[in-house]
């Protein structure tokens, strides 16, 4: 058995000490019964957590983050809905300099709408703050940073007193359509060929 060394820790003996200690607890266990309970006792106490010294105390690691990496389908199936519905690409990819602001107005209202149509049916949408924006607030210790962003003069801890810029937006519920096998979600709008 190890002895402990003043500091606390066992000693480690060498190999040819190891080994007469070997032959003597053999002999030891074998001629004493008492002997033997207590070394086969052992095992146990060597799984046992031992008390261990009070440790210095560490810096706090930050946490890190696992990130994902997401899947396209989604992001495309939802492309292709917003170009279905309200032509989204269409616009967003038309140069717009030679058209009149009445003419993009226009164009912009079809794309609202359609825009509106596919989040309504396939999201379910609310606010994150039910404050109105230009209201004051108060963001209590322990706020959620993913879903209230702090801008402007940010110092020292929370409760920290702002104006609602934004009331943010975040998604209860998606609904999105299921894909058949096969379907080729990288296609966003089949070209159209006119015979």
């Amino acid at each position: 058995m190890n002895k402990p060394n003043p500091g606390g820790a066992p000693s480690r003996p060498s190999f040819f000490s190891r080994v007469s200690l070997a032959f003597g607890a053999f002999f030891k266990i074998v001629g004493n019964p008492d002997y033997a309970g207590r070394i086969d006792k052992l095992p146990e106490q060597d799984a046992a957590p031992q008390p261990a010294a009070p440790a210095a105390p560490a810096e706090p690691k930050p946490a890190l983050r696992i990130l994902k990496e997401a899947s396209p389908d989604a992001a495309l199936q939802l492309l292709g809905m917003l170009q279905r519905d309200a032509r989204l690409i269409d616009f967003a990819t038309e140069d717009l300099s030679a058209y009149s602001d009445a003419d993009i107005g226009a164009a912009a209202r079809v794309v609202h709408e359609g825009c509106r149509k596919v989040l309504r049916e396939h999201f379910m949408i609310e606010p994150v703050l039910r404050e109105t924006e230009g209201s004051q607030i108060t963001v209590s210790p322990g706020f959620d940073a993913s879903a209230i962003r702090l801008t402007g003069n940010v110092v020292g801890s929370a409760p920290f007193n702002g104006v609602v810029g934004h009331r943010g937006w975040r998604a209860t519920d998606v609904h999105l359509p299921k894909v058949a096998d096969g379907h080729n979600v990288h296609v966003l709008a089949p070209a159209e060929v006119e015979l």
